[in-house]
């Protein structure tokens, strides 16, 4: 029988916040004192994209991305109700309460301190990461609450699925409502490069992988040779980015508190709509945790990618979405403290198996 086993939380995703701070620091003080590597590396460059960015984005991207099975989609009509909850929470809620909160904050509520070209900006960046629903590290989040393997996975597959259709059109209606028009066509390239190759490699790899050596080697010896490159690729890309960000944050200082307001209310408000959907469903706490967790992380590499593709590494859109990196561990953290305690809430686990 097959089962996905996930590992206890890394000593570095666990401490994530702090090497997001520790690489914030690195990378103003190399753009400041050191502005000709930034100087530099900003020359490689096709299309707007950073290619040195690029490549540290897809060793984030393409580990997360063998990790899905998507074989278990075919079991989706067994228990659909949590699936339900996950897309509407996800794809008709998620994106437009993330634009509703940050325009609200960053337009009425911190007017008198960010100037409405900075607003415009940061809205821009919580729109991309309020549009991407988490989709490596929910598996920690849903092993921390005991979650469902088998239906997590589900979760992540389908999500991984939809974000090929439904993130572009959505961001680009957001952004649009935002006032920044953005070029589809930017958007498509973005999707293509940052979710179709990785995603088409990952599950290339994974088969392949399987065939030769069978699923306990890939889930128990190959899987976990690539458990620091996503972290590693994604300190890595932050170094470079805070490196072109320097400026702005020098400047601006008070903004990464006041980026940080609206998306914990948003991160908090999204897993408890999702969370309590699904107590009024009663579906058990090992469906309802992930449901939660999944809706209320991001899939911040993906927000970060296109952030930098669509406005250049330099942008303070960029500098939003980073914050959400920063920001989503603790309370990601604090979210699940919360659900293990409010199990007794859930009635016991229903059967669900992703395998036959």
């Amino acid at each position: 029988m097959k089962k996905q086993k996930q590992g206890e939380i890394s000593f570095f995703e666990k401490n994530l916040t702090l090497w997001v701070v520790l690489c914030m620091v690195a990378g103003i003080l190399i753009g400041k004192y050191l502005p000709a590597i930034p100087g530099f590396l900003s020359r490689f460059e096709y299309a707007r994209v950073s290619i040195p960015i690029a490549v540290l984005i897809w060793l984030m991207i393409y580990p997360m991305m063998m990790k899905v099975d998507f074989a278990s989609i075919k079991n989706v009509g067994r228990n659909p109700a949590g699936l339900y909850v996950t897309w509407v929470v996800n794809w008709l809620i998620k994106p437009f309460t993330m634009f509703g909160i940050a325009w609200f904050f960053f337009y009425i509520v911190f007017k008198a301190l960010i100037p409405p070209e900075l607003a415009r900006d940061y809205l821009a960046g919580a729109v991309l990461l309020g549009a991407a629903p988490c989709t490596a590290m929910v598996f920690v989040w849903s092993h921390l609450t005991r979650g469902n393997a088998a239906y997590t996975v589900v979760q992540v597959a389908t999500n991984d699925l939809i974000i090929l259709v439904a993130f572009t059109p959505i961001v680009a209606f957001l952004l649009g409502v935002g006032g920044i028009s953005i070029p589809w066509s930017t958007l498509f390239v973005s999707v293509f490069l940052f979710v179709v190759i990785p995603l088409v490699g990952g599950i290339l790899t994974r088969n392949y992988v399987i065939k030769a050596h069978g699923e306990e080697y890939f889930n128990k010896a190959f899987i976990p040779k690539f458990n620091n490159v996503t972290i590693g690729g994604l300190l890595l890309t932050l170094v470079l980015i805070f490196s072109f960000q320097g400026d702005v944050i020098l400047g601006n200082p008070l903004h990464i508190v006041l980026i940080a307001i609206p998306l914990i209310i948003q991160t908090c408000f999204i897993f408890f709509i999702a969370y309590l959907a699904c107590r009024k469903l009663r579906l058990s706490h090992d469906i309802a945790a992930p449901a939660g967790m999944i809706g209320a992380s991001n899939f911040f590499e993906l927000s970060v990618a296109v952030a930098i593709t669509l406005f250049g590494a330099s942008s303070p859109a960029v500098l939003a979405t980073i914050v959400g990196v920063l920001v989503e561990v603790p309370v990601m953290l604090a979210l699940v403290r919360f659900s293990n305690r409010t199990r007794a809430w859930f009635p016991e686990p229903q059967t669900f198996q992703g395998e036959k």
